[in-house]
């Protein structure tokens, strides 16, 4: 059997069963089997949103075909199978551009909804769920839904950021933007304090689509949340660079580490050279969107260097009205449990809502941290930070969790008793086990054609 797990390969999962899917029409054997069911793609969840553990996971990756491509509106439609890396491949050259995409393209557009993605675009584009023009949806019933906005739109509004637990995407149809060419014309410059963080933040948001900060978990005193604030946007039509992007050279890490290959005295002395040898002052250069967007993507198999335990990536958000002093908490307590994060990332989430019932981003900074699994240590810190979040009414992103507590989870989405009424009777996963065993579940609704 393949290597069945999430991305941070912490827990570790065992399915009873693994199912290919090789055409949309597919038939599944929902009724010839008592153990529940739940799509697989590419595995790039964090935790165990992806996992079902003694059930059957449902192998959609041989759905990759291209349905169709309008190249004047820019509309697209394809198997959910299909990655962004493969869209992006075919649309560039052709003037249009993902309208959403997170840290790596090797997402799935069937993963892409069911985590509701985001990006660094937040601020001038929410997340991906608003892209989309519509899906077909397979329910355990064997009924093939059409689902848009304007039909079976509940259903539509639980598939979006619903963690695959709503039934089978087997194609998507998903409206893309228009743009010149591959480059991206980007800005770095450090900052010295979270309040440095926020006042770039304030003036960027405005002027460019794409903005992120990453942060040194290390720093401490007036200098704590310092870091390089990047910001970028799609080239003009008089900055077009007149040779095309050079491909990147990849390296490949063969074998998991037998241990994670950072500890706080190599994080330090990176964190302080990757600080001190970036501008002070921005200035415009050209980057390939690959660069741009997927820096750790040149790496293929980049989760082995946490080694064979896994790592755990803790992001979260805090709302607006508390956020400078949320995130201040959150790095200060970080600090004094000498856990520095191995990669820590800043941005502020704009105001457009999603139309997901369960969707993650909202209002206020989002912070992204990872962690080498170091057992209790390492789940006492993010029980810590949980503590934090909630007391600000923040929420947790349970595509990257491992281990929230299903009071905390409650807690972060309120809806998710609204939600769980839309789940397919035949689905589940690890996640949602863990996040719902302490409540009372709805029962779930009788979808009508």
């Amino acid at each position: 059997m393949n290597n069945y797990q999430s991305w941070g390969q912490y827990p570790r999962s065992t399915p009873q069963t693994v199912l290919p899917m090789h055409w949309s029409n597919d038939s599944v054997p929902f009724s010839s089997s008592d153990r529940t069911f739940l799509p697989y793609a590419c595995g790039r969840s964090y935790g165990d949103s992806c996992l079902n553990n003694d059930g059957t996971l449902l192998d959609v990756r041989s759905l990759r075909r291209f349905i169709s491509f309008d190249d004047h509106t820019g509309v697209l439609r394809c198997e959910s199978g299909v990655t962004i890396s493969e869209i992006l491949h075919l649309v560039v050259e052709k003037g249009w551009f993902i309208p959403v995409t997170p840290g790596t393209q090797f997402v799935s557009v069937g993963g892409a909804i069911a985590n509701d993605i985001h990006g660094k675009n937040h601020h001038q584009a929410g997340t991906f769920g608003r892209h989309v023009r519509s899906f077909e949806l397979l329910r355990s019933s064997g009924e093939r839904f059409m689902c848009s906005r304007q039909q079976n739109s509940d259903l539509f509004c639980a598939t979006i950021g619903g963690l695959g637990l709503t039934g089978i995407i087997t194609w998507a149809e998903i409206q893309l933007k228009p743009v010149f060419g591959p480059w991206i014309a980007t800005q770095r410059c450090r900052f010295s304090n979270l309040n440095d963080f926020f006042d770039l933040s304030a003036q960027a948001d405005q002027a460019f689509e794409y903005t992120v900060a990453w942060i040194d978990c290390f720093s401490k005193g007036s200098a704590l949340g310092r870091g390089i604030f990047i910001r970028g946007n799609h080239q003009n039509a008089t900055q077009c660079p007149s040779a095309p992007p050079k491909s990147r050279t990849k390296f490949t890490m063969p074998l998991n580490s037998p241990f994670a290959l950072f500890n706080s005295t190599t994080l330090k002395l990176f964190n302080y050279a990757y600080y001190y040898n970036s501008p002070k002052k921005a200035s415009i250069s050209f980057e390939p969107y690959d660069r741009f967007f997927y820096p750790l993507d040149s790496i293929q198999h980049a989760n082995r260097l946490y080694g064979s335990k896994g790592f755990l990536q803790y992001q979260c958000v805090i709302p607006r009205q508390d956020q400078e002093e949320g995130i201040q908490a959150l790095l200060s307590h970080i600090q004094r449990s000498k856990q520095g994060s191995s990669l820590a990332v800043l941005k502020q989430f704009g105001s457009i809502a999603s139309p997901g019932i369960l969707s993650f981003p909202r209002p206020g900074t989002t912070l992204a941290l990872d962690f080498p699994y170091r057992g209790n240590r390492t789940l006492n810190l993010l029980s810590d930070l949980d503590e934090i979040v909630v007391s600000l009414g923040g929420a947790v992103y349970p595509a990257k969790d491992a281990r929230m507590s299903s009071y905390h989870f409650q807690q972060y989405f309120p809806k998710w008793k609204e939600f769980s009424r839309y789940i397919d009777k035949k689905f589940s996963s690890n996640f949602w086990r863990r996040v719902t065993e302490t409540a009372d579940v709805p029962t779930n609704i009788e979808m009508d054609q």
